[in-house]
C-alpha cells in the first residue's frame, strides 16, 4: 500500500508538471511571433532589389519558390538536366550569365550540375536547413537562390554546383 501511494504521488506530480510545462509552452506560443527571415540573399546590384510583389509579377510560382524562398525542385524534373548544346546558363530572375555549358557534367543527381561557375557570377553562404552545414550559392546580381555546391565534383575543381533547373535559362 505504501508503494502504491508513492507511485500515485509520482504520477500526479508528473502529470501536474507536464500540465504546467504544456500551459507555459502554449502561452509562449500564442504571444510570440515567428521571426521574418529574408530567404533570398541581398542583391549585389541595387537595381535588382525588388519587393516580393515585384518578384511575384516577374516569375512563375515555381521559379519564385526556388529563387526567392530557397525552395528545391524535384530531381529529374528539369529539361536543362539533359541539355548538351553549347551555350550559357543564365539566372532565371535577372538573366545574369552564371555557367558555361562547357563546365556542365552529368552528376546523376537529377539536377543540372557544373564544376565551375563564370567569374564573379555567384556568391555563397552557409545553410543549416538540413542541420548539417551546406554551402548555398546564389546569383550575385539579384540574390536569387540557385542551389548548393559540394566537394564531390570532377577535376580540375572537385566542385559540384548542383543547380535547380527552374532557376536557370539556357541561351
Amino acid at each position: 500500500s505504501e508503494l502504491l501511494f508513492v507511485m500515485q504521488s509520482a504520477f500526479l506530480l508528473f502529470t501536474r508538471r507536464s500540465f504546467f510545462i504544456g500551459l507555459l509552452s502554449g502561452i509562449f506560443g500564442i504571444f510570440s511571433r515567428p521571426i521574418s527571415v529574408l530567404a533570398a540573399s541581398k542583391a549585389g546590384d541595387d537595381s535588382w532589389s525588388l519587393t516580393n510583389e515585384e518578384w511575384r509579377k516577374r516569375l512563375t510560382p515555381q521559379v519564385y519558390k526556388v529563387l526567392r524562398e530557397e525552395g528545391t525542385e524535384p530531381p529529374f524534373s528539369s529539361s536543362l538536366n539533359d541539355e548538351k548544346r553549347d551555350g550559357t546558363f543564365l539566372c532565371a530572375g535577372c538573366e545574369s550569365p552564371l555557367f558555361s555549358s562547357s563546365k556542365k557534367f552529368d552528376s546523376g543527381t537529377g539536377w543540372p550540375s557544373f564544376w565551375e561557375s563564370l567569374d564573379s557570377a555567384i556568391e555563397t553562404k552557409v545553410d543549416y536547413k538540413l542541420i548539417v552545414p551546406r554551402t548555398e550559392y546564389h546569383c550575385r546580381r539579384c540574390g536569387g537562390h540557385q542551389g548548393h555546391v559540394f566537394n564531390d565534383g570532377p577535376r580540375p575543381t572537385g566542385k559540384r554546383y548542383c543547380n535547380n533547373g527552374v532557376a536557370l535559362i539556357f541561351k
